[in-house]
């Protein structure tokens, strides 16, 4: 019985509630009861935004896709610690960068290109890189860079309610601290599917179709963002 489990019986669920989400919901992630608490926002509130930073990245579906793109055929623990460093500090330097220097970037653009990292993951992963162009690019500067863009994204989060500046840089690295505990989360949910998985013959049976669906999931989220884009 336990042979036929597939890591796909994860990601085809997630793929389906993204289906379902609206555009508002992907360009602005942010409940009513986080709006509300982050509008009215006055001074230092450490726990609240490591709360709200652990929040956000648990329940993004893109930041999701991506790591389970990256980790997919990752086996050993250096890989995986060097994978994930390189993708934690660019978002954590665009993160804060993006906030603190006030650079403004359009949310659906960045989501766009967000969901493009996943397109990125799920083909190359597919070998597509190499069966089309020969070559495939440096894995490991690609997740960096995407982190770059990753990091942004959250940051246009954070920059739709104009904080106050007092306290605005403890506030920043406590939901950057939260952000890197709700990742730590997800990972260990995400590493422990994928190596029980991996136990079964269906791991490489269907590695082929978790990354098309994979793709397919970008691909998705890209459309829904320029949609957003164009019509907002």
């Amino acid at each position: 019985m336990f042979g036929k489990f597939k890591l796909s019986y994860l990601l085809y669920p997630l793929l389906i509630l993204l289906s379902m989400a609206s555009i508002e919901a992907f360009a602005h992630g942010v409940d009513d009861s986080t709006r509300n608490f982050l509008q009215n926002n006055t001074g230092i509130q450490i726990l609240p935004f490591i709360y709200i930073g652990a929040k956000h990245m648990v329940t993004g579906y893109d930041h999701l896709l991506f790591l389970v793109g990256v980790l997919f055929f990752l086996r050993s623990s250096r890989d995986v610690l060097l994978y994930v460093s390189m993708f934690t500090i660019g978002h954590s330097l665009t993160l804060m960068g993006g906030v603190l220097a006030n650079i403004q970037v359009n949310a659906y653009l960045i989501d766009a290109i967000i969901g493009l990292s996943v397109v990125y993951k799920g083909f190359d992963n597919l070998g597509g890189f190499k069966h089309f162009f020969g070559k495939q690019p440096n894995p490991k500067k690609a997740v960096l860079i995407f982190g770059l863009f990753h990091g942004f994204g959250l940051a246009t989060k954070i920059q739709e309610f104009e904080l106050p500046s007092e306290g605005l840089a403890t506030n920043l690295f406590s939901f950057n601290i939260g952000v890197e505990i709700g990742q730590f989360l997800a990972l260990m949910f995400i590493l422990l599917a994928i190596n029980f998985w991996r136990q079964f013959e269906s791991f490489n049976r269907f590695a082929k179709a978790t990354n098309t669906a994979l793709m397919c999931g970008g691909f998705m989220l890209v459309g829904m963002q320029l949609t957003g884009y164009f019509v907002s």
